[in-house]
């Protein structure tokens, strides 16, 4: 019997699920897609209606899929076994596309799922292998065309009405409009004026104890916009204090009555991200990272790989009956019989949820926290624990308080109400594992921290003290990522799994900056309000938050059978393209902007204009001209419309290894100070590192599967100054590096091919890789063509705003727009002397890569 083939995404996964499996399986990883649309083209015909995808390799990924099918074809059998989503289930169909015509039979190819990395979920999955799950693909490629469609046609209407390199995006727009639209609600924000009383009380027994005023004659004092209980000026509290001082006081009554306080559900990914970001202080991509490792497996001594919490990527608090009973058992005999309830607790999910995953949890809940943390890193153990303690503590019984409310009683020329509250834990059930963190403190709380003498109904009070103060109302409070979550999933915009994503993005994009630390709350910048504003303006219904939140429920449905990929994406492409037409046509061009202001110029007197640059606007003179010599030239910065990076407090921010998620450490090297991720020397190391002038952390290199011609040592992906580049694992011994070569032999000294390069400002050109020996460049793509008119052993592909060009190197047509231009003296093959017209049209201009970005485009 031949060996079979099991194939995940990741090489974690891939080591856990292998000691499971035994010696009959070859489990090998695809590191994440291998497929997806093209780079340089939207990749979706939009002209037919059918929406059919253009998927192709993904660069890199040529010698895995390769590897692959190598393995497929002596393989008996073909097990695929991505994560269990929408992004899995593309993952292996993509997978099977690539694989099927190496595979033995049609019959040989199988999906495998399993929630959670256990050698009985895993065993159990291979008993259930099935086929594609094609709803589910349809999904996740509606998903991904969605996306592309909005960035490939919005795109290029920021670059030319706003600025060059902007990008984007249909659910992250929606993202920074709730934080562009909260700040205006903070900057609109009038503030009401309110007073409270509180009065200082003493019993017959001299126990002092407060309460709150909280109205007359049994009606309750409420000011408009307030809460709680208030009075809305000084004059009329002072009326009212002045009546207290001279009013009698007593007990009007006594209300003792149990209270019950219920367990929360097992953790779904919101929840988990929220709870992990007020307890724990971990941002969004930090917690999805260090649950990813939990899942897929944690090195447990002499257990081997061990995967510890089921898949976290879930709305649904379902958990299974298997779970149920072991941490019922677990309950009743490590915390006693008194903390069990009769029966299993049951929560019901969201209306909208979708329940093909467990809520997450322990995979065992016999390895407590504290018993395994030899084996985990701070980040991995806090966050285990976490996950530990809710599910424990969601089959437990409830905490019990005995509460009392003690209504007061101040008689003078009316009755002057108050009220004082109080609280006892008589049980601690489920408190004894877990307690549920809040945004804000409500009134349980303040009543658990309240301790109360003895009272009883009738009893005579003395005034100690009365405490008028003086309040303001609040504006809202800014975003942080718990509540921008929170926001998100109430409102249906987007799911469980991509809010880690958008939240990375809208900041990756700088549309908006996070101020205050790890805990910090988001503000949009100038140019992420400048952008919302204008493609809410533009595109009112695309990005409207009700019509994104009905796109995710009709995704939804095309996973669960009720509706057509197809017709999803026609009714939304209807509204679009008029949207579209009109956002071209209307949208107002800020680049062109010169808005006058009441200010004069400090140099000349002319009145200043508001004005759009490179780094947002500014004031300018508007007596500037261009032409003419001399005119005034006064600039200054609009400070007024950027966000104040000042942190509150000095509280610094912490940056987190988007490797394994720990929190970065400042290092120094021979190039001076970098951040590193503190595992940078551990073995094995995480080369985690971002060099202070860099925006982005530089990853570890990600091995290959293949090796260098020149040592024969393998090849790895790193990133560089200039983007992903492949080279040698070997360096500095071996300095090879993988060129992108493009098929075409050099022109000039016919020994050396042809590579795609990029220069220091991120530009594109082509050269010789027999560089510095043969100084060949252009600075569009050479084609392995003569030149029917000149004779020119090669002609050029330019992209123009009207199409697509074969031009021959020699062209000097009309100025010198067409001619390239040239490094060097001699950079190209052909003499100066030649002159040639040659131009023909090859096709449509296709949208640039940088102008539409993929899946996770921002605004």
């Amino acid at each position: 019997m031949g060996k079979s083939l099991v194939i995940v995404e990741s090489p974690t996964k891939a080591k856990t699920i292998n000691k499971y499996l035994g010696k009959d399986y070859v489990v090998e990883a695809s590191s994440g897609h291998i497929m997806d649309l093209p780079k340089k083209e939207i990749g979706v015909d939009l002209e037919d209606g059918s929406f059919s995808a253009e998927l192709v390799i993904n660069p890199g990924k040529e010698k895995v899929v390769e590897r692959l099918k190598k393995l497929a074809a002596k393989s008996d059998m073909v097990y695929l076994a991505p994560d269990p989503d929408r992004e899995g289930e593309a993952i292996a169909a993509h997978l099977w596309l690539q694989l099927a015509p190496s595979v033995k039979g049609k019959d040989k190819m199988f999906r495998v799922t399993f929630n959670e990395i256990t050698k009985k979920a895993v065993n159990e999955a291979f008993k259930h292998a099935r086929g594609l799950d094609e709803n589910l693909v349809d999904a996740q490629q509606t998903r991904r065309i969605l996306d592309r469609i909005v960035g490939y046609k919005i795109s290029p209407l920021l670059w030319d009405k706003v600025k060059r390199g902007l990008s984007a995006g249909r659910v992250q727009t929606v993202a920074v409009r709730l934080i562009v639209e909260r700040e205006k609600e903070i900057k609109d924000f009038n503030p009401v004026e309110y007073w409270t009383i509180d009065a200082q009380l003493d019993t017959s027994r001299e126990q002092e104890f407060t309460a709150r005023f909280v109205g007359i004659d049994g009606k309750r004092a409420t000011v408009e916009t307030v809460s709680g209980n208030a009075l809305p000026d000084q004059k009329l509290t002072d009326q009212v204090l002045a009546q207290l001082r001279k009013a009698s006081w007593s007990v009007a009554t006594v209300e003792r009555k149990e209270r019950r306080k219920n367990p929360a559900a097992p953790f779904t990914t919101s929840k988990l991200q929220m709870d992990a970001a007020r307890q724990l202080g971990f941002n969004v991509r930090r917690s999805m990272g260090v649950a990813q490792r939990l899942y897929e497996g944690i090195e447990l001594g002499s257990e081997g790989t061990v995967g510890l919490i089921t898949y976290m990527r879930t709305d649904s608090t379902r958990v299974s009956p298997d779970a149920i009973v072991e941490v019922r058992r677990y309950v009743g005999e490590k915390l006693g019989t008194q903390y069990l309830p009769e029966t299993p607790n049951e929560y019901k999910s969201k209306k909208d949820a979708q329940d093909a995953h467990e809520a997450i949890r322990p995979t065992n809940v016999e390895l407590a926290p504290d018993d395994i943390r030899q084996f985990l890193s701070d980040e991995q153990y806090r966050l285990y624990k976490l996950i530990w303690q809710r599910f424990v503590a969601s089959q437990m019984v409830p905490a019990i308080y005995d509460q009392t409310t003690v209504s007061i009683a101040a008689k003078a020329d009316r009755t002057y109400d108050f009220r004082t509250t109080g609280s006892v834990i008589k049980f601690d059930g489920f408190l004894k594992v877990y307690e549920e963190s809040k945004e804000k403190k409500d009134e349980d709380d303040e009543a658990l921290s309240n301790k109360l003498p003895q009272m009883d109904d009738g009893e005579a009070l003395a005034l100690k003290e009365l405490k008028p103060e003086q309040k303001f109302t609040e504006p809202p409070s800014r975003y942080n990522e718990a509540s921008l979550v929170k926001e998100l999933e109430e409102r249906g915009i987007g799911r469980p799994s991509t809010y880690a994503s958008i939240i990375n993005t809208i900041q990756d994009r700088e549309y908006v900056i996070k101020q205050g630390g790890r805990t910090g709350r988001f503000i949009p910048t100038e140019v992420g309000t400048v952008v919302t504003n204008l493609l809410v303006k533009n595109f009112p219904y695309i990005f409207d938050t009700a019509y994104t939140a009905k796109l995710e429920e009709e995704l939804d449905d095309i996973e669960d059978g009720r509706e057509k990929w197809t017709d999803l994406l026609s009714g939304f492409y209807d509204k679009f393209k008029v949207e579209l037409s009109n956002a071209e046509e209307h949208m107002e061009n800020i680049k062109r902007m010169e808005e006058p202001t009441d200010e004069k110029c400090p140099d000349c007197g002319a009145p200043l204009v508001k004005k759009w640059g490179k780094f947002g606007s500014f004031f300018a003179c508007s007596s500037y001209d261009k032409k003419k010599k001399g005119s005034c030239t006064f600039t200054k910065e609009n400070f007024e419309d950027k966000p104040d990076l000042q942190t509150p407090e000095g509280e610094a921010q912490e940056e987190y290894c988007e490797n394994c998620g720990r929190v970065m450490v400042l290092r120094s090297g021979p190039w001076g100070p970098f951040m590193a991720c503190p595992g940078y020397s551990e073995d094995p190391p995480c080369k985690t590192i971002r060099r202070l002038n860099q925006k982005q952390q530089q990853k570890p290199p990600q091995p290959l599967d293949e090796n260098c011609p020149k040592c024969g040592k393998q090849l790895v992906l790193r990133n560089g100054q200039y983007g992903e580049f492949v080279s040698c694992s070997g360096y500095p011994d071996c300095k090879y590096i993988k060129q992108n070569t493009i098929g075409m032999t050099c022109p000039k000294c016919h020994e050396g091919d042809l590579v795609e390069k990029k220069a220091r400002r991120g530009n594109i050109f082509y050269g010789c890789s027999n560089y510095p020996k043969c100084d060949f460049t252009a600075n569009h793509k050479p084609v392995d063509q003569k030149c029917p008119e000149c004779g020119s052993p090669y002609v050029m592909e330019k992209v123009l705003k009207s199409g697509v060009y074969l031009v021959c190197p020699n062209r000097k047509a009309g100025a010198e727009e067409d001619a390239p231009k040239r490094r060097g003296k001699k950079a190209a093959a052909e003499t100066d002397s030649v002159v040639c017209h040659y131009q023909v049209r090859i096709g449509d201009a296709p949208v640039i890569e940088d102008k539409a970005e993929e899946v996770e485009a921002v605004v």
